[in-house]
């Protein structure tokens, strides 16, 4: 359990932080590559709460919570990047 709270708590850190990275970048091709980065982390987030979810140690009513935030953050994410391809 205390790994998986690690591997989730990194992945959930990384979104943000590559997103800040990428907005912080002088040119559109570095940005989105950061951007996709971020999405990345957000794939990696989604199927580590599944194996929480399989193993128990969160309702399925908590995943389907959070799935639903996660889902947000991918279109939020997927518009960062159309805005900077037509860059």
């Amino acid at each position: 359990m205390f790994g998986l709270t690690a591997q989730v708590r990194n992945a959930v850190i990384s979104v943000p932080s590559n997103i800040a990275e990428g907005c912080g970048r002088q040119y559109a091709k570095e940005a989105i590559n950061f951007f996709h980065i971020a999405r990345g982390s957000l794939y990696e987030t989604e199927t580590q709460l599944y194996v929480a979810a399989d193993l128990e140690y969160i309702s399925p009513e908590q995943l389907k919570s959070v799935l639903g935030d996660i889902m947000e953050c991918k279109k939020l994410l997927n518009g960062f990047i159309k805005y900077y391809r037509g860059l």
